[in-house]
């Protein structure tokens, strides 16, 4: 099996994510996370929340409802351009996202053209339909949205939100007044949204129904080249793609300014996202940049739009998984048109409408990210490499042999761990057994109780990645586990080390 089908083969049979109601044969682009994905998951939006919630005081989440009235999307633009380009086959009726088509025959970048350039890219390549060799129609454009009918007569039509930052547009007037006035400040919203793909591929990575976490922060137009952060970050540089450019470079803060012509607005939050992904998901540097998009590759509301992207081996090569969007007044201005309110801010003497700095992530996809980039293989094993801070499990107990009072200290041991973390007890089959199946699943520390644990009152704590071992007494465990997750203490020095392994 390639790596793809590794991780799938893992996520499907341990618990990670799977097809949703697969046993009725189920419908590409809706997965469900099992039992280790939701942890994952649930991890990964802790670390979001503490990480960017924290950026300032005047930042906080909201949460609103998934279904919105149409007028909603008429005065935001999607019902007339959240679109993507359709060809079918005349013969089967197969219907494809046409770029992506052409991507894929011609390994060549499609995105951002118009339906005339695509149907010319399928006519002069002579492409045909990938399932039945067919002719493909003329690409034509496809809206994504979700409708729905509500209420008893089925009049009402309404939509799924395509995105959540529409939810922080609309309740911006209310926060704003419940929030004293003040600018800047930033609504976040983590949460579900629906768009109907063409023809969803890449199994888990592109869906119709998934989660984003974005946070919308509203500020003066007039102090978008102010930051007064701006010395801690000057000279930290930034992994970044230009447009039409063939390999990534390092550039700080300043050149970003100076030369590329970019506020410092913008520019702290590039770093800001930078080092969400290098320092606090522990992405290698090397699978990791910012993409700058054109003009016809950018969404319609956007004004600067780079897109985080990281390197999956199993999708072969760099994918976007975020962005940092500039969208302007766009929204606002679009919600005060369709609305009739009255959405400017004041700040002093200065009346203006707000403009919106957007950091969007899409969840599933940091989420196989990890998947991905953590996935290991070794003589022995193949195991997910995770951080110690997104382990689905955080520890392992496992009693050496199921006899002579070891099972009734192990339970002792694992009662007083499971009010501290995510702890799973395993006493069946080999203890060498039992280490591959949490190292497969990710998890980063196990303690085994063993004789020695009955004598001495300690027990071996084993590390993931290493497979070195240590000795640690039993009123020590928490405190070292919680160090060792932490990062602030090294494996060796926690406990006395063991030169004898025990994967046996």
């Amino acid at each position: 099996m390639d790596k793809s089908e590794e991780i799938l083969h893992i996520a499907q049979n341990r618990g990670f994510f799977y097809p949703s109601a697969e046993i009725y044969s189920s419908k590409a682009g809706f997965w469900t996370y099992g039992h280790l994905g939701t942890r994952l998951k649930h991890k990964w939006e802790a670390l979001w929340r503490r990480y960017f919630l924290g950026l300032s005081p005047n930042y906080f989440e909201i949460d609103d409802c998934n279904i919105m009235p149409k007028k909603v999307f008429e005065s935001s633009g999607h019902l007339k351009n959240f679109n993507d380009p359709l060809t079918e086959c005349e013969k089967c009726h197969f219907r494809f996202r046409a770029d992506q088509l052409i991507e894929d025959a011609l390994n060549t970048n499609a995105a951002g053209l118009n339906e005339d350039a695509l149907t010319k890219l399928i006519i002069d390549n002579k492409l045909v339909c990938p399932k039945c060799q067919g002719k493909l129609m003329p690409v034509k454009w496809f809206n994504m949205m979700f409708d729905l009918k509500v209420g008893a007569t089925g009049d009402d039509v309404m939509y799924l939100r395509p995105e959540s930052a529409q939810s922080p547009f609309l309740a911006y007037k209310r926060e704003y007044e419940a929030l004293r006035k003040k600018i800047p400040f930033g609504l976040a919203v983590l949460g579900r949204v629906y768009r109907n793909e063409i023809s969803p591929r890449q199994g888990f990575f592109r869906l119709r129904e998934f989660n984003q976490a974005e946070l919308q922060i509203f500020f003066n137009p007039a102090k978008i080249s102010e930051c007064k952060d701006w010395d801690s970050i000057k000279n930290y540089k930034i992994k970044v793609l230009k447009e039409n450019g063939k390999d990534a470079e390092e550039l700080s803060c300043n050149t970003l300014l100076t030369k590329n012509k970019l506020p410092k607005f913008y520019i702290y939050h590039m770093a800001i996202m930078q080092k969400f992904y290098l320092e606090l998901m522990r992405i290698p540097k090397e699978s990791f940049q910012f993409r700058e998009l054109s003009d016809k590759e950018r969404a319609f509301y956007n004004k600067i739009h780079y897109d985080v992207e990281l390197k999956f081996d199993s999708l072969n090569g760099f994918k976007e998984v975020a962005g940092l969007h500039y969208r302007g007044d766009h929204d606002l201005l679009g919600h005060q048109n369709g609305s009739g309110q009255n959405l400017e801010a004041i700040e002093g003497n200065d009346k203006f409408m707000p403009h919106v700095l957007e950091l969007s992530f899409g969840i599933d996809r940091n989420v196989y990210a990890l998947m991905d980039i953590f996935y290991t293989e070794d003589k022995e094993r193949s195991y997910f490499s995770f951080p110690a801070s997104l382990t689905p499990i955080d520890v392992a107990v496992f009693p050496l042999v199921n006899k002579d009072n070891i099972p009734e200290m192990a339970e002792a041991i694992f009662d007083k761990l499971k009010n501290e973390f995510k702890a799973f007890y395993d006493d069946a089959g080999s203890i060498g057994r039992r280490y591959r199946r949490q190292d497969e699943i990710g998890t980063k520390f196990e303690v085994t109780i063993d004789y020695d644990s009955l004598k001495d009152n300690d027990v071996t704590i084993r590390e993931r990645d290493s497979m070195k071992q240590i000795r640690v007494k039993v009123d020590d465990l928490v405190s070292t586990l919680h160090k060792l997750m932490s990062g602030s203490i090294e494996f060796e020095k926690a406990g006395k080390p063991l030169k004898k392994k025990t994967e046996e």
